[in-house]
């Protein structure tokens, strides 16, 4: 009774001498079985998957969501590798797999794979007889005139699958068969080149589709389904029919010397790589207050560099100007690649003029009027581009002031931290341009905490192996990071040398510190928000990150599920992130220190945006925590990407 009454905020005696009464009259809670205990296995790291896909992966309840349990592992892995890139479009997947690498993908595919569960019974047919006639049909025999041959060529003749990477097509609901197929034929999905599904698909008319999707949904499965062997003859040339590549291998800076590294620190791929294509070839889309912004070409094509020249490149990174003349729009930030050397600008240039020449030309922006004009530009430019040059920094006058130089140079201008964790004003802009102080990210409803406030996101307390841990694995102690900088220490920060990460710690911790008492000393939320936050507590995160939100340790020794009694994502001054984690879940940044991240799964799809107000106001208020409640508002404004 004591973890009851500390989870609901205390009951009245006479409440809580009842409840015990009826526990103990009532057999239905002497027949529950014991809740498993924690093991540190793949299959409790992708519990995650389960939240939609069912108790191991045997399929959703909605029937959209399918079966996954038991597929060839090379589909599974193409399919986590196409939600990366953007070949199939599903926003909450492409955010649980964004920052895991190849390595990791794999295995969650061959544990997935690896499952022999019984299925389900087919489903009665909602189609006509005339209906189903033509889906076995086209499953069975394809149509000749139309060239569509028949599923079970590709599929196997059981229609459950063949190895490498073709999946079983029985076991599926008709709904999400007819889904993926309309997908297809929308191209909003797309498999390895050459896509053989999408060139059938288009031969089919609706009402074919959804013949073959009903007919497919009411056949029962064979007592042992299994993957056929390689066709030995495939009726088409599919990138399917193909042997999976092995997952590759993830990149690393060779040394502290050249543009290479220079352009690991900027993580400029980041930016200038849309998903799927060719590194730094641009074209990824930018969110701003005003538009998209997408990224140029860096690639020494003639829709990139091939015209540029040193002096041309420079003068875009210290000025904001294209070679052309244009002002270019601050999300590039030139505002912080203005702090670097000219050798430094010379070396990230030669390394881009050594880059493998890929044509693409990117769309033009997407700007509002009138941020879309050259006059707004100048206009930005005169408020929030110093016109003074920047000063080098004095001599060091100890090895500790020169890692602190080095450090501050790094946060400064090739990492441009302040990009992210600035606060800005309607112009998008700040009197401080390098400013730490914490800002929302516009478009994409994440908050970047102060840097210079150890109650947000500061790290002037921390001992400085934490942090270096933290940035260069993506967790340390109770801190994880997420979203977008999850993507930058997976993709830049864990490749850094010891060096310079020292140099950055040092830099961060000696940020003088100003510490904001907003939202943290709230009082409690009113009883009912309370009591109904501590019961969904209670039925979705005990199990994981314990009763008293004290978390849970891996076999590693770290923890698995972080506590979060005192955690600084609980109680920061926007509860942004906190609404992004429980709506959205994910992994952590898959690294070299932390290469099987656990998962956090979705609520999106289970709790109302009232639930989830009310969770997260128990979190910030449970544990002697007092920070502002969150509404129902405040959820439904995140979600539409207006939260501030």
């Amino acid at each position: 009774m004591t973890g009851l009454l500390a989870l609901s905020g205390g009951l009245r005696w006479s409440n809580a001498w009842m409840a015990a009464l009826l526990m103990a009259l009532s057999p239905a809670f002497g027949a529950q079985p014991p809740k498993p205990a924690f093991q540190d296995t793949l299959a409790q790291r992708v519990q995650v998957c389960f939240a939609c896909h069912g108790e191991q992966g045997r399929a959703g309840p909605d029937g959209y969501y399918p079966r996954i349990a038991g597929k060839p592992a090379g589909y599974l892995y193409n399919q986590l590798r196409h939600f990366q890139t953007g070949k199939r479009r599903h926003n909450l997947m492409t955010r649980l797999v964004a920052n895991l690498s190849d390595a990791y993908l794999m295995e969650i595919a061959q544990y997935f794979s690896a499952l022999d569960l019984p299925y389900a019974a087919p489903s009665a047919p909602r189609a006509t007889a005339a209906s189903l006639a033509r889906g076995r049909q086209l499953a069975l025999q394809g149509d000749a005139p139309l060239r569509v041959p028949a599923c079970a060529a590709c599929h196997g003749e059981q229609l459950t699958g063949r190895l490498p990477a073709t999946p079983g097509l029985l076991g599926l609901s008709s709904d999400y068969l007819n889904a993926q197929l309309g997908a297809w034929q929308a191209g909003a999905r797309a498999g390895h080149a050459p896509d053989c599904m999408a060139q059938v698909v288009q031969r089919l008319q609706a009402s074919d589709l959804a013949a073959v999707s009903s007919w497919l949904a009411a056949q029962p499965l064979p007592p042992r389904p299994q993957a056929a062997g390689p066709a030995l003859a495939p009726p088409l040339d599919c990138g399917s029919h193909q042997a999976v590549p092995a997952p590759r291998a993830e990149p690393t800076a060779d040394s502290a010397a050249g543009g290479r590294y220079l352009a690991v620190l900027g993580n400029c791929q980041g930016c200038h790589t849309r998903p799927g294509a060719a590194p730094f070839s641009g074209g990824r889309g930018i969110p701003t207050p005003f538009g998209t912004v997408f990224s140029s070409n860096l690639t020494p094509a003639a829709s990139g560099l091939a015209a540029w020249s040193a002096d041309d490149f420079w003068r875009a990174m210290h000025h904001g100007q294209s070679r052309d003349g244009r002002w270019l729009n601050p999300a590039f930030p030139y505002t912080n690649f203005r702090h670097i050397t000219r050798a430094d600008s010379d070396a990230l240039y030669a390394f881009f003029k050594g880059l493998e020449p890929v044509e693409g030309v990117p769309p033009p922006h997407a700007l509002r009027w009138p941020f879309n004009t050259q006059l707004a530009l100048r206009v930005w430019r005169s408020l929030y581009l110093p016109n003074a040059e920047s000063q080098p920094a004095p001599a060091a006058q100890s090895a500790a002031d020169a890692q602190r130089q080095r450090g501050a140079y790094l946060v400064q201008g090739l990492g441009h931290c302040s990009v992210c964790h600035m606060p800005r004003n309607a112009l998008g802009g700040n009197a401080d341009m390098l400013s730490l102080a914490g800002g929302f990210m516009d478009g994409q409803s994440w908050y970047a905490p102060s840097l210079r406030d150890p109650m947000d996101g500061g790290v002037q307390n921390k001992p400085a192996a934490e942090v270096r841990q933290l940035l260069q694995s993506g967790r340390s102690g109770v801190d994880r990071t997420s979203g977008p900088m999850a993507e930058v220490v997976r993709h830049s920060l864990q490749h850094w040398t010891g060096q310079d990460i020292d140099a950055m710690v040092a830099y961060l911790q000696s940020l003088p510190q100003a510490v904001s008492a907003e939202n943290r000393t709230a009082p409690a939320p009113p009883r009912r928000v309370w009591d109904r936050g501590a019961a969904l507590y209670d039925k979705h995160c005990a199990d994981c990150h314990g009763t008293q939100g004290q978390g849970v340790r891996g076999a590693d020794g770290n923890w698995a599920y972080p506590p979060l009694r005192g955690n600084r994502t609980v109680l920061q001054s926007s509860p942004a992130n906190l609404m992004q984690t429980v709506l959205y879940g994910g992994f952590g940044p898959s690294t070299a220190g932390n290469p099987r991240p656990f998962g956090m799964p979705p609520y999106v799809l289970t709790l109302s945006e009232q639930e989830i107000a009310d969770l997260l106001s128990y979190l910030r208020a449970a544990w002697g925590h007092q920070a502002a409640p969150v509404s129902a508002v405040d959820v439904q404004r995140l979600r539409d990407g207006a939260a501030r």
